[in-house]
């Protein structure tokens, strides 16, 4: 008979997707795109859509999970959160997203729970440990546009845009080596100051940062500026990338079962 404080083996880990907040026709609706929920089942996990959560819910949403999956989003990560003004007032913000998805990301990486953070993911991470953005790429000197062609259907839009050249040493290169890899590319904003902590993964050519990880977590992450969920199946690169956040989210639920377990059969220890 299976211990029933041990993790069932064909159970899926729990990863966590928080939702963006949008309206529809005249009422609020939480919402998260298909595709970042079929990037979870690729990693063979199991998606949990979770709409903004008050402090005090916090703890126990993490105690659920055993990963995190931060989406992109068309909303940027509001500027205040860096002590900076609004650059453009017509592009759009999610300051509900931001008011619990910042303290989450802090919550998560002292926890160790596995995180994989996709464009604004990115970005809320590195303003979430300290960091701080450009709100205009394209605007600042030697830096190239990082932006989505406009008015073009996603095919277009998401289509590769240039290379990115892995860091020795790192997480990316355990994975994939040190051959540039091509990427979509679909953001405004970017990396102006890293957060304490960080440690970069790989660059665009104009030297702009396109992946991190966090180096004083105790468990998996990697963010990264472009988009791997994109017709991820068919990526080599991306199914390496999933597949190894969907390990790491398995590796910790099996720890915490086994710290579960051990403590109810020595409960003094």
């Amino acid at each position: 008979m299976r211990d029933s404080h041990l993790p069932d083996p064909m159970a899926k880990p729990v990863v966590l997707v928080p939702a963006c907040n949008r309206p529809v026709g005249d009422h609020p609706f939480h919402i998260v795109g298909k595709k970042y929920i079929d990037a979870v089942r690729l990693a063979g996990c199991l998606p949990v859509v979770v709409p903004s959560a008050s402090p005090e819910e916090l703890d126990e949403w993490l105690a659920l999970a055993h990963g995190v999956l931060l989406t992109g989003s068309p909303s940027n990560v509001h500027p205040s959160h860096f002590d900076e003004e609004v650059h453009n007032p017509e592009l759009p913000l999610d300051p509900t997203r931001d008011a619990w998805t910042l303290p989450l990301i802090r919550a998560a990486v002292e926890r160790g729970l596995p995180l994989f953070a996709i464009c604004r993911g990115f970005q809320e991470t590195n303003v979430a440990l300290g960091g701080s953005l450009h709100q205009a790429v394209q605007e600042q000197p030697g830096l190239r546009d990082h932006r989505a062609p406009p008015e073009q259907p996603p095919e277009i839009a998401y289509a590769v845009q240039h290379e990115v050249n892995i860091q020795p040493g790192g997480r990316l290169e355990k994975l994939l080596g040190l051959h540039p890899v091509e990427v979509n590319s679909l953001h405004g904003q970017g990396v102006k100051q890293l957060a304490p902590g960080l440690r970069v993964e790989a660059l665009a050519p104009d030297g702009l940062v396109e992946a991190f990880s966090i180096e004083r977590s105790p468990g998996f992450s990697l963010c990264l500026q472009w988009h791997p969920e994109w017709q991820a199946a068919q990526n080599p690169v991306s199914m390496a990338l999933l597949q190894a956040f969907g390990q790491a989210c398995r590796d910790y639920r099996d720890q915490v079962a086994a710290i579960r377990h051990d403590s109810v059969r020595d409960p003094e220890t």
